[in-house]
């Protein structure tokens, strides 16, 4: 092949159009446990956390909620993917034994957040959310009365197993964040006078995007790292829906997905998709929530 700008450029389209194949044949999870944010800049900071206000009856002057800002942000982190493919594989119109890296290069890119994703939640055992306690925790501030000395409330049930996740994603707003601020693209340095051609012979693409997760409402969020049964699963829906805001009133949240590891894939599906119990007996909790598995988190 002649290699010229034309050439290089028809090339350059052909691997982004692989990219953008492999991009779109992934579902990913974060699309479903997160609340996607758009970033205008190096952080966001994200005032309304700790308000989930309710409706009342109008009587006398408004109760109006301040956005208490709490100090939560989230700074946006920039990532890249490159590969170099050498200058004689084009010219010998070797193109097509790179195409499937391209197009596993888009499949990853959009796979990363679910891997960002999965590092969040590992690290919510152990990372203080916008209320100052850890994400997934004992004792969590909430106050009955504006002036009532906050009581501990709890999302999380403590075990040795691997950890399992109730969630209520059935609102705009969700128990995960995650933040844009320039989405992943493909680019490239195919020209001549570019470095890489120059002193290596190669031509260059690579991927680069600019974003973020963190933690949203916890009390969206339910975590257990004892075993996945029928009675710790039911415990753990009951603590959800008990879960009360600072105004004393119920929240209304329930338990709409069930995220797991892989390894506890059968334990999931036995619990909300069989119909029967081992002992014979109906299944009250069959398609009680729906199921997702991660291959991510451990």
């Amino acid at each position: 092949m002649i290699i010229n700008s034309t050439a290089l450029s028809s090339i350059g389209t052909g691997f982004n159009s692989l990219f953008n194949r492999g991009f779109g044949s992934v579902q990913p999870i974060y699309s479903k446990v997160c609340m996607t944010a758009q970033s205008a800049g190096s952080e966001e900071v994200y005032a309304w956390l700790g308000q989930l206000p309710a409706v009342r009856e109008w009587l006398g002057a408004r109760h109006v909620h301040n956005l208490e800002l709490n100090g939560f942000s989230i700074k946006n982190r920039t990532f890249e993917s490159s590969v170099e493919v050498p200058r004689t594989a084009i010219e010998d119109d070797k193109i097509g034994a790179f195409s499937p890296l391209f197009e596993d290069m888009g499949k990853r890119t959009a796979e990363f957040p679910d891997q960002l994703f999965a590092e969040l939640l590992a690290a919510g055992f152990a990372t203080n959310c916008y209320d100052g306690q850890y994400f997934f925790d004992t004792d969590h501030p909430v106050r009955s009365e504006p002036d009532a000395p906050p009581a501990s409330v709890s999302n999380y049930q403590a075990g040795a197993g691997p950890a399992w996740f109730l969630l209520d994603l059935s609102r705009p707003v969700r128990p995960f964040i995650y933040q844009e601020r320039m989405p992943f693209v493909m680019q490239r340095r195919d020209r001549e006078s570019d470095e890489n051609v120059f002193d290596r012979d190669t031509f260059a693409y690579g991927v680069r995007g600019r974003c973020n997760v963190g933690f949203g409402l916890w009390q969206l969020a339910y975590a257990s790292k004892a075993p996945l049964t029928g009675d710790n699963y039911g415990a753990a829906r009951a603590a959800m829906a008990k879960l009360k805001g600072d105004n004393g009133r119920k929240l209304g949240i329930q338990g709409t997905h069930l995220l797991v590891p892989t390894d506890l894939e059968g334990d999931a599906r036995g619990l909300i998709k069989g119909t029967h119990l081992a002992s014979g007996e109906s299944n009250p909790w069959v398609d009680s929530a729906e199921l997702i598995i991660s291959p991510w988190i451990d």
